[in-house]
């Protein structure tokens, strides 16, 4: 995934949407994240895999310049904005920056509980999410903005549960209200930070499905992180798709997906996938430890 402009051109890849450099985060001194670099070409996924404390959410926070006050942050984060020439997010100035969040690059949160505001009608957050990026627009072509991101998202009666709070839903229909919040002004770039971590095995795969929907229609590039591999290999599963493999807040292995299910090179990647019981496990010895 680390290409030139000229090996771009020659091969026919298509450009960069994202490009992550040397990024390095710390705490308080201490660093979560160790001059980690990847790219994310248009209209493809990368799944960023590892297990808690990694560093995938803090690197995905630092895209959109969400971390708190304390984080240290240095390195290049570049994207290609709404007239593709690339900007580095890490520099730009706050009002741009919150121009970018939500209509450039989004975010799918992984509580969506905590992530919605609980006294808020739901219909009311999504035109919240459209007011922001569009205050020239009618209260009517709002409304209908909202309705339309409720039905594609899948959401029954949106005329209807619209005004309904977030506790009057299912875990999988307020993930659903995220993903809509999230795609309403039709970003260039979604990060979908553990979007199944809450949800039971049937509704993570309707919520996966959907995405790769959304995917197709509209041509999204896309950041899904998860400390499943089994669910990154779902959601990274179109060709030039590529996950990339955290440890210790370092990339250790990046591969395209079935490359490195395959034919893991990394010690780590290769006990993650020991570490997941398959149907042709022996069930007489224990998984492998990460």
């Amino acid at each position: 995934m680390q290409l030139t402009p000229e090996t771009t051109r020659e091969s026919g890849v298509r450009p960069p949407i994202l490009q992550v450099q040397d990024l390095s985060i710390c705490f308080g001194g201490r660093e979560a994240v160790c001059g980690i670099s990847f790219e994310i070409a248009a209209g493809e996924t990368l799944g960023l895999v590892g297990e808690s404390g990694s560093g995938k959410s803090a690197t995905s926070l630092a895209v959109l310049r969400l971390l708190p006050d304390e984080a240290s942050v240095s390195g290049r984060i570049r994207f290609a904005g709404e007239k593709g020439d690339p900007v580095d997010l890490l520099t730009l100035p706050q009002a741009e920056m919150r121009r970018q969040r939500g209509r450039g690059v989004a975010m799918i949160f992984q509580e969506p509980m905590t992530a919605l505001n609980p006294v808020m009608r739901v219909g009311e957050q999504i035109a919240e999410a459209v007011r922001a990026h569009h205050p020239e627009l009618s209260r009517k072509a709002v409304r209908q903005l909202v309705l339309d991101a409720m039905h594609e998202v899948g959401l029954p009666e949106p005329e209807r549960r619209g005004r309904d709070f977030p506790h009057q839903f299912s875990g999988g229909q307020r993930q659903r209200i995220l993903i809509a919040m999230a795609l309403v002004n039709r970003p260039r770039l979604l990060i979908a930070d553990e979007p199944t971590t809450a949800l039971d095995v049937t509704v993570q795969a309707q919520i996966l499905a959907l995405l790769k929907q959304l995917r197709r229609t509209h041509g999204l590039s896309m950041l899904f992180i998860s400390h499943d591999l089994a669910v990154v290999a779902q959601a990274c599963d179109q060709p030039g798709d590529h996950i990339a493999v955290m440890q210790h807040g370092r990339i250790v292995e990046l591969a395209e997906t079935m490359t490195l299910f395959r034919s893991p090179q990394h010690p780590y990647t290769r006990k993650l996938l020991a570490s997941a019981p398959t149907m042709t496990s022996d069930r007489t010895r224990p998984l492998a430890s990460v």
